[in-house]
């Protein structure tokens, strides 16, 4: 595991025997998991298995069904400045006027009502989060006008500027190209290395973080499976899970999950394995 010396073990986020349903359908349950400082796990599986839904009960706005959560030592609880969030890209009109820089100082105080303090503190943090992602020389351009590379760029200061412990990035490499995905993932595991921040990543593009991630949580069919990547991308350990054949190809850096024929006539809407891990 990749953390600066001295970084602290105790794990910042730790579920017993948890589970996760609407209704009666089940996505997850049984998980036993901790994640400690510096740690990059990659959350996988198929749309539908709970990944979002994960972290929204990590960012305490989705209840277990069973079993407990604790975030930093106690129950989730919305709107802690010590968890970073880079949500999903969202569309946004050409015509919003927010800036990028308006956008990184809500991380400080969106939380606010009514006028906010222009503070030179408040300034100077925001230039620096702005610096750190490579993002000052479109500070002041609105955010709609930016590429996808861009503004994800602005979202992951936005999650950095409070100085969080934890980084929880909810598909944040989607609609970008290669180029802008090694940026993306360049900068959240430059975080960690240098911070200790344990970084929780949902993702269907595993390859553009394969050599990155410490461990894999994935989700599937109500079940789970942890471990190193090498430990869980497996035929074995994915046919297990899904309770069919499902066969991983790995030619030099890059891995491929194939479903069988059975897999695919159980589950229609399944070519949603993980693309880069896809059929």
């Amino acid at each position: 595991m990749s953390r600066p010396a001295g970084a602290d073990d105790a794990a910042l986020i730790s579920l017993r025997g948890a589970a996760l349903s609407y209704g009666e359908r089940v996505l997850w349950q049984g998980l036993d998991l901790d994640v400690r400082p510096g740690e990059f796990l990659a959350v996988l599986g198929p749309n539908g298995a709970g990944k979002t839904s994960f972290v929204r009960a990590l960012l305490g706005q989705r209840q277990l069904s069973a079993g407990t959560l604790t975030v930093l030592g106690r129950p989730p609880h919305k709107g802690s400045r010590h968890i970073g969030y880079v949500p999903q890209q969202a569309t946004l009109s050409a015509q919003a006027m927010l800036r990028a820089r308006d956008l990184v100082r809500f991380g400080i105080d969106g939380h606010r009502f009514g006028p906010r303090p222009r503070t030179g503190a408040v300034r100077r943090r925001v230039d620096e989060v702005l610096a750190s992602v490579g993002a000052t020389a479109y500070a002041d351009v609105p955010v709609g006008l930016l590429s996808g590379g861009e503004r994800q760029r602005v979202r992951i200061g936005q999650a950095l500027v409070t100085d969080p412990q934890i980084l929880l990035c909810d598909e944040p490499l989607l609609s970008l190209d290669l180029h802008h995905q090694r940026a993306v993932t360049e900068l959240v595991d430059a975080r960690r290395r240098s911070h200790g921040t344990a970084v929780v990543f949902v993702t269907h593009e595993i390859n553009p973080v394969l050599g990155l991630v410490d461990r894999v949580l994935y989700l599937a069919r109500g079940g789970h499976r942890v471990g190193a990547p090498d430990e869980v991308l497996t035929s074995e350990a994915l046919s297990r899970l899904y309770g069919t054949q499902v066969d991983v190809i790995r030619v030099r850096d890059r891995v491929t999950v194939v479903a069988g024929p059975d897999e695919a006539a159980q589950e229609p809407h399944h070519p949603e394995l993980p693309h880069g891990v896809r059929p």
